[in-house]
């Protein structure tokens, strides 16, 4: 170590290392991918830690976004940035091996992700504790480690450890053996500027929001402002202690839900061996006709279990994907605050920070999704069976996402700036329709070709099975409107819905004849063509080229929901066209 270094070593480094054990178990230090020894560790923004040349191995997908300015360029450069016309760029993503969860990669791919130094620390340890070879000394790199300088916080061979307390600079270090606690529980290693690897990351860039060397503060970062990691350490790890106590009760919360989910799924089984058993008794006490009509009830109790325990392992799997989320979210953040160095911390902030942002905006739901209300009613008339009126049936209260149906006219088609109007029914399993409200309807329209145009909906529970919903659209366009219920779609969803440009205003009225409407005049015309003997110049009823129903005297259209196709021709005269107006 230089004397400059020594000079710098930074005081009461490893703020939490020093009172929490940094032991770690298997678990924590070999690669999910390749089960080995983590080599050169990154963690992604879903908080996994896998080895640089495994994240290599995976296969990266491209998607085209807009990538923001660079947050460490001045504000000036940013107003350039915003004048210039904004352009799609490629953005590699890749998928995490463990959760599943679709990840970007920075710009400078699997290298600059976020280096994963409590894994090296403990990979570090479990060798050192092994007795695994190979683990060398950070000065010579020659020889096995023997001890330890706790000042400097590096790791020493023998020769190196006797030169360390003989030179001057270094005389009064804190040199423990490795087999002392007090070398395990300090086990990190200094950590260095990746751009100048001479120099400690020592200072912390308030501008950039990351640790900086002395001579990037002098370089790319003179301008910002910054301080001591010692200094600002306090203040970012009580905000992250803050986010992790605010995501904590999503865990409970969703532990109770799976509990609840289990305990459904159980009572659903159980009610299903007992109605299996009703119906297979009901079915002995009568003739042929009988056993086929017990046969179909069976059926449907079996379509009834596979679609209600379908629905309840698939909110199973969500729940217990968004709780191992959580809680990988958690454990990372409590042992990087537990184990982790003031500049671990800080270095690892950002997107610790980010995922339980994330994980904490998650939406679910705390209760099961189906539950076990399906009855057998045997005095039921069920119909005829070779003959036979049977009786008996098969009942449920829940509603089937996929026996519901949308009606309207405005379901594929409207009209831009004007209320769109449709009706939701609701139907059980057995598609018969329900009598009551109070189910979860979720509505999303959104248009196609613009993602951040996305309309607000409004839902109607009449209380009666059938719900009525109603948006308006801003923008004229291809749309795609989502119907949920209970977070299944209903039948057709989603659909595609075409938006039209705003009406043209009808000039006239909407009458049933020109007769009517302007109280016997004979100057009153109709652009529907119709005409009434004896000099009438407009229609009537029962006369000729009369349309037979209400219409626009400006256009002749019939419905009074159109578009005005009148248009004023050259020469010709408004006021004549719609005298009805005046009229």
């Amino acid at each position: 170590m230089s004397e400059r270094e020594a000079d710098q070593a930074p005081q009461g480094a490893g703020m939490q290392l020093s009172s929490h054990p940094a032991l770690g178990g298997l678990g924590r230090t070999r690669c999910p991918m390749c089960m080995e020894l983590f080599k050169d560790p990154r963690i992604l923004p879903c908080l996994h830690t896998f080895c640089t040349t495994c994240l290599k191995q995976l296969e990266p997908f491209s998607v085209l976004v807009l990538r923001p300015p660079d947050p460490g360029k001045t504000s000036e450069d940013a107003r350039l940035w915003d004048k210039q016309p904004q352009q799609l760029e490629p953005q590699l993503s890749i998928l995490c091996p463990v959760c599943d969860t679709e990840v970007d990669l920075p710009p400078g791919g699997v290298k600059a992700l976020t280096m994963d130094h409590l894994a090296i620390n403990e990979v570090l340890l479990q060798n050192l504790q092994e007795d695994t070879p190979g683990v060398v000394c950070d000065l010579c790199s020659d020889r096995e480690v023997e001890s330890r300088c706790l000042t400097c916080k590096v790791n020493l061979c023998q020769f190196c450890s006797q030169a360390h307390r003989r030179q001057k600079k270094t005389a009064s270090h804190s040199v423990v053996p490795m087999r002392d606690p007090k070398g395990y529980s300090q086990i990190g290693r200094p950590i260095m500027c990746s751009i100048h690897p001479a120099e400690e990351l020592s200072l912390f860039c308030e501008q950039c929001d990351q640790p900086v060397c002395q001579d990037c503060v002098v370089g790319e970062h003179r301008e910002h402002t910054y301080d001591l990691i010692s200094n600002v350490i306090h203040k970012h790890g009580n905000s992250m202690q803050e986010l992790l106590h605010s995501t904590q009760p999503h865990m409970d919360t969703l532990e109770r839900a799976l509990a609840q989910i289990e305990g459904v799924g159980s009572a659903l089984r159980s009610r299903m061996d007992a109605l299996s058993a009703d119906v297979q008794e009901f079915r002995e006490g009568y003739i042929t006709a009988i056993r086929e009509h017990c046969d179909q009830l069976l059926k449907q109790l079996e379509d009834l279990q596979i679609q209600k325990e379908n629905s309840l392992h698939l909110q199973k799997l969500q729940v217990e994907q968004l709780l191992a989320d959580l809680r990988t979210g958690v454990e990372f953040t409590e042992r990087l605050l537990s184990n982790g160095s003031d500049l671990e911390i800080l270095i690892t902030k950002g997107v610790v920070a980010s995922r339980l942002k994330k994980l904490k905006k998650a939406d679910y739901s705390v209760g099961p999704g189906v539950d076990d209300g399906i009855c057998f009613s045997p005095q039921e008339k069920a119909g005829q069976y070779g003959g036979y009126e049977v009786f008996g049936a098969i009942l449920t209260k829940g509603v089937d996402p996929s026996k519901c149906l949308l009606q309207g006219e405005d379901i594929h088609k409207a009209w831009e700036k004007q209320q769109v109007t449709f009706t939701l029914l609701c139907r059980d399993i057995l598609g018969k329709h329900m009598d009551r409200g109070g189910e979860h309807i979720r509505v999303s329209v959104g248009h196609k070709n613009k993602k951040d145009c996305v309309l607000k909906t409004m839902v109607q529970d009449n209380s009666n099975g059938t719900y009525t919903i109603s948006f308006v659209p801003e923008e004229p366009g291809p749309y795609t409107v989502c119907v949920c219920v209970r977070g299944q779609h209903v039948q057709g969803s989603p659909y595609k819905m075409i938006v039209r440009r705003k009406f043209r205003q009808h000039q006239g009225i909407f009458h049933c004849c020109s007769f009517c409407s302007s109280g016997g005049q004979k100057s009153a015309r109709c652009a529907c063509g119709g005409t009434m003997a004896g000099g009438y110049q407009g229609c009537g009823h029962g006369h000729k080229g009369h349309p037979g129903c209400h219409h626009w005297s400006c256009c002749g259209a019939t419905k009074e929901k159109s578009d005005c196709s009148w248009r004023v021709e050259a020469g010709s005269s408004q006021r004549s066209l719609v005298r009805t107006v005046a009229l």
